[in-house]
């Protein structure tokens, strides 16, 4: 291991707090070793952000050494340690347990450090260094493929896909993670395994989709889904974008597919989940609103789009609330070139809107992603809404909630409930209501038979 990537980790608080774990195993007799990302990220002369260990104690031993920690998910090995304010997952050695699907694992075998370095994934992830002897442990040669960024399966590639379907994602990703190449038997094998995803829960391709868009340029990953035939079976929807064909006047970077690609790649750091998903997403309904006018045309593409990822999210088992959320960022993202236009009473309600923030996100992806981009309308924006929050400080909580006006105007869950709820707002950020008692008597206007 490099000095000066080492010293810098151990200067760093969380790889001092690492390190104390690691002593506190050896003291009382154990092996105790840093694993996988973190060693990997330290060869490449990165800092860890993360650190997983590795220990011969079972996690009763481990619960012991650390006895103010509570074990997490103990059958499978693991315990939770927290020290100096910081977490480390501590896992025991264990092998393959033959009667596993790798899935939903029958039992747990615990093993020798040689044992557990086999059942890892790819050779860059089998890597052990002992932070106290400054020990590198690679049995399987992981260090040498990581100089040529070669992403390769330990063992037989077939074999450990069909253990377990998810490491056909996993793969990719570290192949997007490392911009690296694939070792020619992995690669043949993940191509050859690739309907095994078609087993796949939804939650578990969700959360590989979001670590993948978190990645520094995730249209890597993405191509590699669709050449090795994988987005067309877990999003038929998406792969279906690619060829259909854009204006080349305002998309020089080709096709949807080429488009929502390199959206992807222009994610900002601090962008969260759910604007990275939406943005993947947002051009989807490009598909079925494909027309040639005067040029190549898709009206109403954005509300497309929004009812075609209603039912891809659900079954993603995306939770109904974050569907709503992204859905309406979809739906909206077209919207941008009316705001000049529009009165301070009707800016307030966009401007004001809790996820507003975030359709600017989305908004400013969209331009990145095309070719040429124009951001004149978008700095606009950005000047306006900062002008207008300087001008209009943001409302105050609501005075009534959506539960107090049903109740009060005898209503039931429904479209009147939302135009009150919005009629309401527009008057508590014009100052005309100011107070509950003003809040119910212009509820009593707008329901004339409210009691």
């Amino acid at each position: 291991m490099p000095r000066d990537i080492t010293d810098r980790v151990l200067a760093s608080p969380h790889g001092e707090a690492g390190y104390s774990v690691i002593e506190k195993l050896l003291d009382a007799g154990y092996e105790g070793w840093w694993i996988g990302g973190a060693v990997r990220d330290m060869l490449t002369g990165k800092v860890p952000h993360e650190i997983d260990l590795a220990t011969s104690a079972t996690p009763e031993q481990v619960a012991k050494i650390f006895p103010k920690n509570d074990s997490f998910a103990a059958v499978l090995g693991t315990v939770i340690v927290s020290q100096s304010g910081h977490t480390f997952e501590i896992t025991t050695f264990r092998e393959d347990d033959s009667a596993s699907d790798g899935r939903h694992p029958e039992s747990v075998k615990f093993g020798s450090r040689e044992k557990d370095a086999l059942r890892r994934d790819a050779t860059v992830n089998a890597m052990y260094w002992n932070p106290v002897t400054r020990e590198l442990f690679d049995p399987c040669f992981g260090e040498a493929d990581l100089k040529e960024k070669l992403v390769r399966f330990i063992g037989v590639p077939a074999v450990r896909i069909q253990h377990d379907a998810l490491r056909i994602l996993r793969m990719i990703r570290l192949r997007t993670l490392l911009h690296g190449q694939y070792h020619p038997e992995t690669y043949k094998a993940l191509k050859a395994n690739a309907a095994l995803v078609s087993g796949l829960s939804g939650m578990r391709v969700l959360q590989e989709l979001e670590k993948l868009l978190k990645l520094e340029e995730p249209s890597v990953g993405l191509e590699d889904w669709q050449e090795l035939g994988i987005l067309k079976i877990l999003f038929p929807e998406l792969e279906a974008c690619k060829g259909v064909a854009q204006p080349q006047q305002y998309h020089q970077e080709g096709d949807v597919w080429e488009h929502l690609k390199a959206c992807t790649d222009a994610f900002a750091e601090d962008f969260g989940p759910d604007i990275r998903i939406a943005g993947l997403f947002h051009d989807i309904g490009k598909t079925m609103t494909f027309s040639v006018q005067e040029r190549i045309r898709f009206n109403h593409h954005a509300e497309a789009s929004a009812a075609i990822v209603g039912i891809l999210f659900r079954r993603l088992q995306m939770p109904n609330e974050r569907i709503k959320k992204i859905q309406w960022l979809i739906e909206h993202h077209m919207m941008m070139d009316t705001f000049h236009k529009l009165s301070d009473e009707r800016k307030a309600h966009w401007y004001f809107h809790p996820w507003f923030q975030e359709l600017l996100q989305l908004f400013w992806i969209d331009i990145k992603g095309t070719t040429p981009g124009d951001t004149k309308l978008y700095d606009f924006i950005i000047a306006d809404y900062d002008a207008f929050l300087n001008a209009h400080p943001r409302p105050e909580k609501p005075l009534l909630s959506g539960d107090d006006i049903m109740e009060l105007a005898g209503l039931t869950p429904g479209e009147d409930v939302g135009k009150a709820i919005r009629l309401l707002k527009d008057a508590q950020i014009r100052k005309d209501v100011t107070t509950k008692a003003e809040a119910r008597a212009f509820l009593q206007k707008l329901f004339p038979k409210t009691s």
